[in-house]
């Protein structure tokens, strides 16, 4: 397994957020996690990227423990797209995603190499922004700055690529623009894949399983068509749904809030 994490607990301070979390990214798998605000998702995402300590258990990246690995050495392997990006001063496209080969070029070197160029290359032509090259980022559309950022994130070259609400702020056109880019890099580059998503339908659609966070815990974790059940639903988001069967997969209407008698359901264990 590229990613696992075994009986993760972590949080802020002393306060855990996420507790007893069990869970592996398969190769080449496309995994999203779903929950209510508050469920634990960025946590988990940000504990499995070493950017937070855990508190209890492990994340395991290639076998060995990520926080035990150097910044450098973790960032060859996965890379980490953040809900929200901290705009460069004056950087243009192309001196942005070439950031991305830092990791794999000594300290002292500042140029790169032939393999870094052609790396940088191959993530602007992946996303679709070579004309942009010497556009400052900071002048770019909310899509434009995503794919972007997107493109910095696949120089690094990862075998992991973990976003965290990559869909947020963009219109549906751009929603689907960039899922349909992350698929084809999943489905034609071997990508693995964790995703964390408040759409319940575009992960439906794009993922291979959901893992369903409920209050810090992983309530349950399997394909779309397993998970998307109104009891799932019910439990997990306080929402009563109908099921709908279209042509790209199952999908949910939501109806209602839940009644709180209801959704008072302790996780499984």
């Amino acid at each position: 397994m590229p990613l696992e994490v075994r009986n993760l607990a972590g949080g802020y301070g002393d306060r855990p957020i996420i507790e007893a979390v069990n869970l592996a990214l398969a190769h080449g798998e496309w995994l999203s996690l779903l929950g209510a605000n508050g469920s634990g998702k960025s946590t988990l995402l940000r504990v499995m990227s070493r950017i937070l300590k855990p508190q209890a258990g492990v994340a395991l990246l290639d076998g060995r423990d990520i926080h035990q690995l150097s910044p450098a050495a973790a960032a060859r392997k996965l890379a980490l797209l953040p809900q929200q990006q901290i705009l460069p001063e004056g950087l243009t496209v192309e001196q942005l995603v070439s950031l991305g080969r830092s990791p794999h070029q000594p300290w002292w070197q500042w140029e790169l190499d032939a393999a870094g160029r052609a790396q940088v290359e191959q993530a602007l032509h992946w996303t679709e922004i070579e004309h942009y090259r010497d556009r400052a980022v900071a002048e770019l559309s909310g899509g434009e700055r995503q794919r972007a950022f997107l493109a910095l994130a696949l120089a690094q070259d990862p075998k992991v690529l973990l976003l965290d609400e990559p869909t947020t702020f963009l219109d549906l056109h751009y929603q689907f623009q960039l899922l349909e880019l992350l698929r084809r890099l999943n489905q034609q580059q071997g990508l693995s894949i964790i995703t964390v998503l408040h759409d319940i339908n575009l992960a439906a659609r794009y993922s291979d399983r959901l893992a369903l966070l409920r209050q810090g815990h992983l309530w349950s974790v399997g394909p779309a068509t397993a998970m998307l059940t109104p009891e799932n639903l019910r439990a997990v988001f306080d929402i009563e749904v109908d099921l709908i069967h279209t042509a790209v997969g199952l999908q949910i209407c939501p109806l209602a809030a839940a009644s709180p008698s209801i959704t008072r359901i302790p996780a499984p264990t």
